[in-house]
């Protein structure tokens, strides 16, 4: 019993210290705002020199667990990286914000949903956990929900953490590949390159391409329903 009551006691203050912290970086975020613009991030990345893409990253990820778009940071990976590496460290950034945020919902409100869900909440969170892995793919490939809103939201799920990081990480590779094409373009659009048509044609491409998912997703799934209908 005593044992038992120590590690609640631990887990409790656990919860405060990530409360605190999470709301000290939240206001701190908002009072240094400036710090996440795009001057601000190239002039970080640049004082890191080879390291500067590790640094990229962690400011993904601390931006994203404070609400700063990923569109935003995706664009600024692109025109600091280029499309390739560009992609790769928005990638990187994403998942590290997105697991970071589902780990604060996840220890912040552990329980919680057991506890205190009424019906409508319990078949939500009963229709997540059905679905699973599969829910976290349709989610993040479909643009129409906020990407940092989900990070949270998600956490208050009862998805297993290995399923939602290993699913966001795969889904999210368009996302990071088209913004980070478009920030590049943009970025050589004000260099005068030469090969901008051609660049803006790969970042437009992408970007239909993730806008036209959700009619896609949702064909395949009423595809799938029909097959297993029949059977």
């Amino acid at each position: 019993m005593a044992r038992s009551t120590g590690i609640e006691r631990k887990t409790a203050w656990m919860r405060w210290a990530a409360l605190v912290g999470t709301l000290a970086m939240l206001l701190l975020a908002f009072w240094h705002r400036d710090f996440f613009s795009s001057d601000e991030i190239h002039e970080q990345v640049a004082r890191w020199g080879f390291w500067g893409p590790l640094a990229f990253i962690a400011i993904y990820g601390v931006a994203t667990v404070c609400f700063v778009p990923g569109s935003m940071l995706a664009m600024i990976g692109g025109a600091l990286f280029g499309p390739w590496y560009g992609s790769l460290w928005n990638l990187l950034g994403a998942i590290l914000g997105a697991s970071s945020a589902f780990g604060i919902a996840r220890l912040l409100t552990a329980g919680w949903a057991d506890r205190f869900a009424g019906p409508w909440t319990e078949r939500l969170l009963a229709g997540v956990d059905d679905q699973g892995w599969r829910f976290v793919a349709f989610v993040r490939l479909v643009p129409l929900f906020p990407y940092n809103v989900l990070n949270y939201g998600l956490g208050l799920t009862r998805l297993r953490a290995s399923h939602y990081v290993l699913t966001s990480a795969l889904c999210m590779i368009p996302a990071a590949a088209s913004y980070g094409w478009l920030g590049h373009a943009s970025e050589t659009a004000l260099a005068g390159d030469d090969n901008l048509a051609q660049k803006l044609l790969y970042a437009v491409g992408l970007i239909a391409g993730l806008t036209l998912s959700p009619f896609i997703v949702k064909r395949w799934r009423a595809r799938k329903a029909a097959i297993d209908a029949r059977q």
